[in-house]
């Protein structure tokens, strides 16, 4: 996985107009959640300085992101870190526009962020990202997944700092393949048998579940399917678009037929990202559903999950054996350009950079971290996700497209991969795709 290409080239309102962002869009901002009054490089009313925190809010059955930001407050007397709590993760273009609101004014509010991977290349051409370069050296950088500090780099410099990962796996039934006699399959065209026969059977009411809603999640499910295929969105220089080769449209046309053809998804998928998926499996429809790795934890929850103890992971199918796609992605840390206090921001980056807080923050949350040290530990090492989070993300994942134009990207591929998977048509609706692409990668 490689960053690279030129900075942004259209200006700001331009830019944020491309958006959608008005001069007084989310004027009111992020909410501040459980804080003191103090920043823009200010001090808190017990004397610490204050470090203002943007990130997504993250639903959690056993805690909250203010708690956890609580923990580090408890743990030093230097700095209060004020969190500025974002909508949740499924609201990804909300999450992103308020980042980029804040982020361009440039007005030292914000000093600590978290960021989606895909956003990485983005925030740091737009001169947004510190450079942590300096900060972390080899040694300390060699704590990571090689792959997740290749993603955190833009031109040579670390922009941002590796935190949390998820990788797309494919979640099954453990109790339904065993009492059929099948094993996990490892092609699309076993997953489409194996769910006929477990739908006919009457052992399951439906057969796999994704995410096919014209959203974000369906830009990580489609670039799936198409490594899965053979084929790619972009080339290896990152600029050819590749979205309309044979290889793409056949995976896409496999996205259409599971819904209309093959007739082992609902319909329902094009209107569901990751909470209806979940909420569909863990009620025990299905037998089969792609799904990030953060969900483990939670389905593994008999309070919110009637499919407890009767789920495994396996690495999504492919078009032959051997082929298989998972993208990964995840939260990563930055610390604003504008910040007024660098020093705090990094010192509460290195605070979560420790195995104990990642570790706390898994329990907590769901999400494995981007150390690898972190799958060493009691409780994590052996378990079915720590094999399979290393197994994709240490060697087997793909990226989503890498540039510095991605929200652009992000939102071509949605659109037309959204109305390939709902009317058909599919190499045409690709070829609009790569002609969309062509131009604002060139813009």
């Amino acid at each position: 996985m490689e960053n690279g290409g030129s900075r942004l080239r259209i200006g700001r309102r331009e830019y944020l107009k491309l958006l959608g962002l008005g001069a007084g869009a989310v004027a009111a901002g992020p909410a501040l959640v459980g804080c003191s009054q103090g920043g823009g490089g200010g001090t808190a009313a017990n004397g610490r300085k204050v470090v203002n925190f943007m990130a997504t809010s993250m639903p959690s059955q056993t805690t909250t992101l203010a708690k956890f930001v609580q923990l580090y407050n408890d743990s030093q007397s230097s700095y209060q870190v004020n969190l500025r709590e974002l909508p949740t993760q499924s609201s990804s273009t909300e999450v992103h526009q308020q980042l980029v609101q804040t982020l361009d004014r440039a007005d030292g509010s914000i000093d600590a962020f978290m960021l989606d991977i895909v956003w990485v290349a983005e925030f740091a051409a737009a001169g947004w990202s510190m450079d942590l370069s300096s900060s972390f050296s080899a040694t300390d950088r060699k704590q990571f997944f090689p792959a997740v500090v290749e993603a955190c780099t833009y031109e040579q410099k670390l922009v941002a700092m590796p935190f949390v990962i998820a990788a797309g796996m494919l979640y099954y039934r453990t109790d339904l393949l065993k009492a059929a006699g099948l094993k996990p399959p490892a092609t699309w065209s076993a997953l489409v048998e194996q769910s006929r026969q477990l739908t006919g059977s009457g052992a399951a009411k439906l057969g796999f579940l994704w995410q096919g809603k014209q959203s974000e999640a369906l830009v990580a499910n489609a670039v799936e399917f198409i490594a899965a295929g053979g084929g790619s969105v972009f080339g290896p220089d990152h600029k050819t678009v590749t979205i309309a080769d044979a290889p793409a449209v056949e995976a896409v046309q496999f996205m259409y037929d599971t819904i209309n053809s093959t007739k082992i998804s609902p319909r329902d998928v094009l209107s569901w990202d990751e909470e209806p998926t979940r909420r569909s499996f863990w009620g025990g429809s299905a037998p089969f559903m792609r799904m990030w790795s953060s969900a483990w934890l939670r389905t593994q929850d008999p309070s919110i999950s009637q499919v407890a103890g009767k789920t495994g992971l396996a690495n999504l199918p492919g078009l032959r054996a051997g082929l298989s796609g998972s993208t990964f992605g995840g939260y990563q840390l930055g610390i604003a350009e504008s910040s007024k206090n660098k020093d705090g921001a990094l010192d509460f980056l290195k605070w979560i950079a420790k195995p104990q807080t990642a570790k706390t923050f898994y329990d907590g949350f769901g999400y494995t971290s981007a150390q690898t040290g972190f799958y060493e530990q009691a409780g994590i090492k052996g378990t079915s996700v720590a094999d399979a989070v290393t197994r994709q993300v240490g060697g087997a994942g793909v990226p989503r497209p890498v540039t510095p134009h991605y929200a652009q990207v992000s939102l071509a591929l949605q659109a037309a991969v959204s109305t390939a998977i709902s009317k058909g048509d599919v190499k045409t609706n690709l070829e609009r795709a790569r002609s969309e692409i062509e131009r604002i990668v060139a813009s």
